[in-house]
């Protein structure tokens, strides 16, 4: 992606992708933050451990409800307002939680705390809008894996404080903390100019937020209320008939909450699909480890250390995880996001092998850990390109929402499914067998495996189709990425090409700021994409110069497409206000 020079010069700070990057820590932090504290709020709170489990609960509903919504809001209204719309959430909920003294204060807290969770997606989103291609790459990379980052810092530094201070301030620390981030969000993150427009889809939201919440709480508590009983088969099937009509409601309505034919496309569906195994292999270390290492000695396969000691444990994978998003960049830019993703996979399998073989140490489980985190690091700096290279720039922050959810489903599988089988496979003192631990690795190294096989069927290149007739312009720029067979995605890193298109975007003589001018090949492919500056003004730049080019523009629901033939540079002023002639292209 290409944008006009005034709004590059807004991001080109290194603070910017720093910011964004601490913003997505802290709000990946409250992941793991209560993880020390789950076997002890029946005795804090003086509650039943089934109810005291709906502190986690309740910010994986809200979590998994939020994020769509905020994706789509962020397209239409403004991606930093939603970002710092789930900053003031993260804030306000771990004030509530600070101050609670009793059960149900503590849940609401921890309900708006999941409120955050969109803004890793949103982070990435911005970064798409506001950063040169030479830059992207590696920013969404570190912007990704700091979803895995939070989660494993987030675990030593939460037993620390649980061991060496009250409760509650876990949560003043997160406030803290989200204070400092809120402030450095104003004052150094610039507003996208980008803006889908339209309604917001509310059958849609409400739709997907009952069959979501319906499906979460039959996986997160199935293990308790029993897999056949009324309630969970019950939620299943709610789930399931709300989901097909919900389906059968965004295919129909002009501006749906997920654009499903978008999803749809091979290389955005198969990401999706291995984002989900991908979450279950993330997800599954952090259940196993710290048991393992927590046992006692006379188990005969635990290793007897402190809640302190676990936590450290997985810290460095969390570091390692940071270290690989330049690598995943690289990559990416040279091979492609594909082949990052299927080495990532291949990686995080070898490092649940080297656990499920060797666990008999502290150490083994640190190198497990931190080949895993390395692998995970890899593929989740991976993820966001490949969507963002398959979808409309209008609908970036819906997208990488979507793909986040999926994870985030991926990790609720992880966690109904293990932790059925710890439950499930136990010796005479209670405790869960070795082979129960070790299925579950094998599990994680599993669903790696599963996620090369999804991604084996992304193809490497394209064959395009031949030209679409120019009446579908507008329609074909919003596909462009994917025409056809679906793309290998051009590395996000790719070096910028020289200008190509310029000119000045007006409307009754006046500049129009914000305009979205993209260049597509008469083979259907984006060229590049450029955002008018405030006085109208652009300048695309893309590769293919000598080919023919069709130039779309887009403003405020109005559109404009005209051919673009011959080599070199060229000049088009484009008056929103008539539809060009559309030539027989060159």
């Amino acid at each position: 992606m290409t944008t006009a020079a005034p709004t590059e010069a807004r991001a080109k700070s290194p603070a910017f992708v720093a910011v964004l990057a601490l913003a997505g820590i802290t709000v990946s932090l409250q992941q793991t933050l209560v993880v020390p504290l789950v076997p002890q709020f029946p005795r804090l709170l003086g509650a039943a451990p089934a109810d005291t489990a709906w502190i986690v609960t309740s910010t994986l509903l809200t979590a998994a409800v939020a994020v769509p919504i905020v994706g789509r809001l962020a397209d239409m209204i403004g991606k930093r307002r939603m970002l710092l719309f789930c900053l003031v959430m993260l804030i306000a909920g771990s004030v509530v939680a600070a101050l609670s003294t009793s059960l149900v204060p503590l849940i609401v807290g921890r309900a708006l705390q999941g409120l955050s969770t969109g803004l890793i997606p949103l982070g990435i989103s911005l970064m798409r809008d506001e950063l040169p291609a030479e830059r992207l790459g590696s920013a969404v990379a570190l912007m990704s894996a700091s979803l895995g980052v939070g989660g494993s810092l987030g675990l030593p530094l939460a037993a620390l404080i649980a061991q060496t201070a009250d409760w509650h301030v876990l949560f003043w620390a997160a406030a803290g903390l989200g204070v400092l981030v809120l402030v450095l969000v104003l004052a150094l993150v610039p507003e996208s100019v980008q803006r889908a427009g339209g309604r917001f889809d509310v059958v849609g939201a409400v739709g997907l937020a009952v069959a979501l919440v319906s499906l979460l709480l039959a996986v997160s508590k199935g293990s308790s209320w029993g897999w056949g009983s009324a309630t969970t088969v019950t939620l299943f099937v709610v789930a399931v008939v709300v989901l097909l009509a919900w389906a059968f409601w965004e295919l129909r309505t002009p501006q749906p909450l997920v654009d499903l034919r978008v999803s749809a496309r091979r290389q955005v569906l198969l990401t999706n699909l291995a984002s989900i195994v991908f979450g279950f292999s993330m997800f599954a270390m952090s259940l196993v480890y710290p048991q393992l290492l927590q046992l006692p000695t006379s188990t005969g396969y635990g290793l007897g250390q402190s809640i302190l000691v676990a936590g450290l444990v997985l810290a460095p994978g969390g570091l390692c995880m940071m270290a690989m998003s330049p690598v995943s960049a690289r990559i990416s830019a040279a091979s492609g996001p594909r082949t990052t993703l299927m080495l990532g996979a291949v990686v995080v399998a070898v490092g649940y092998g080297i656990g499920a073989g060797f666990h008999s140490a502290v150490w083994h489980l640190v190198l497990s850990s931190v080949v895993i985190a390395c692998g995970i690091g890899l593929a989740y700096g991976a993820m966001p390109a490949l969507i963002m290279a398959a979808v409309p720039v209008t609908q970036t922050a819906a997208a990488n929402s979507l793909n986040n959810l999926m994870r985030a489903l991926g990790t609720s599988f992880a966690s109904a499914i293990a932790g059925l089988l710890l439950a499930t496979l136990v010796s005479s003192s209670g405790a869960p067998t070795e082979g129960a631990f070790v299925l579950v690795m094998l599990l994680g190294a599993g669903g790696a495996v599963v996620a090369l096989v999804i991604m084996a069927f992304v193809p490497r290149r394209p064959a395009p189709d031949a030209a679409a007739a120019p009446a579908a312009a507008v329609e074909r720029e919003e596909a462009a990425p994917v025409v056809g067979k679906d793309p290998e995605p051009e590395p996000l890193t790719a070096p910028v090409a020289r200008p190509l298109v310029s000119g000045v975007v007006r409307r009754g003589g006046t500049g129009v700021a914000g305009a979205t001018v993209t260049v597509v090949s008469n083979a259907g492919r984006q060229l590049g994409r450029a955002v008018s500056a405030a006085d109208g003004s652009y300048v695309v730049t893309a590769g293919e110069p000598g080919a023919p080019h069709l130039l779309v523009v887009r403003a405020d629901g109005a559109s404009h497409a005209e051919h673009l033939g011959g080599a070199g540079q060229l000049s088009r002023d484009v008056d929103l206000r008539a539809p060009a002639a559309l030539p027989t292209p060159v």
